[in-house]
């Protein structure tokens, strides 16, 4: 009989929660659209190892961009198709994880509800997207950062880790920072549990390349670097790194002669000006596109 209750009582649980995750994950009816974005541009640019921020529109992420004070809420690690993995062994880790098409291009994220999984980049076509690049990272080192993305596919997400970096974050001294808090625990081991931001810094902190490192002089006088805690890291955080750099996605106009200023054929509306409040209803198809040539 005890067991049975115990059953009962877990299953109402568990429903309970995958609600609650349901409801933070959905995007609010009447939300504005995502900012316009040339996604194929970003296919064409994007590499292996990079990052990948995104700027959500749900409800989960409302709330990051209120406790982070940025519009990013979410990142992922570009790794390329699985016929771009060159590590052999992360290539047959992700192969029992990822049943999709060998060419088609992937990202590994950290998602509420779902712990950490590999998701093509194509179901984010429709996003605020932005590409911050490792630009000194070695070609050896990229395939090591990818391999160790690898790894923490089926890690579970780390629900405590965000509600403590929110505390940790908020400008309130009425909430104690440090007080049992997840965010300074030291845990010998590999975490099972992980949040989006964590799991691409410490990828990066692997090979040793710098985010966003505490520098403090030595004892000799000497500059010395000093790792962050990864927990502590938040999407915002690569968009900041000077050792990043930011490649950006546009929507132009079409342009008819190479002598035209791509701007120029932009569709302005020529009668109104809208308020910054104002909710726009075209997507980024109603818009002809074309790049100049480079």
């Amino acid at each position: 009989m005890q067991n049975l209750v115990h059953r009962c009582v877990s299953g109402a649980a568990n429903r309970l929660w995958q609600w609650g995750v349901d409801w933070l994950n959905a995007t609010p009816p009447g939300e504005s659209p995502a900012d316009l974005l040339d996604f194929e541009f970003l296919k064409r640019e994007i590499r292996p190892a990079d990052v990948l921020l995104f700027a959500g529109q749900s409800r989960v992420s409302k709330v990051i961009q209120t406790v982070v004070l940025s519009p990013w809420t979410h990142v992922g690690l570009y790794i390329g198709s699985l016929n771009e993995v060159h590590d052999p062994l992360a290539r047959a880790c992700l192969e029992k994880d990822y049943q999709g098409e060998a060419d088609e291009p992937l990202i590994v994220e950290s998602l509420l509800g779902k712990g950490t999984v590999a998701t093509p980049l194509r179901e984010y076509r429709c996003e605020h997207l932005r590409i911050c690049r490792p630009a000194s990272l070695t070609a050896t080192d990229a395939d090591k950062v990818v391999a160790f993305a690898i790894e923490h596919i089926g890690k579970g997400y780390d629900v405590r880790q965000l509600l403590d970096l929110a505390r940790f974050l908020f400008p309130y001294g009425i909430l104690p920072r440090r007080w049992r808090s997840s965010l300074f625990q030291h845990n010998a081991g590999e975490p099972t549990h992980i949040v989006c931001s964590s799991m691409v810094a410490r990828c990066f902190q692997q090979v040793h390349y710098p985010i966003l490192p505490i520098v403090r002089n030595g004892k000799d006088e000497r500059v010395r670097f000093h790792k962050r805690n990864f927990r502590l890291f938040t999407p915002s955080d690569f968009d900041y790194s000077p050792y990043f750099a930011v490649i950006k996605s546009p929507v132009w106009g079409e342009v008819e002669d190479a002598g035209q200023a791509v701007y120029r054929s932009l569709p302005w509306e020529q009668e109104e000006v809208a308020s910054s409040t104002s909710v726009g209803t075209y997507s980024a198809i109603d818009i002809p596109r074309k790049r100049i040539p480079s």
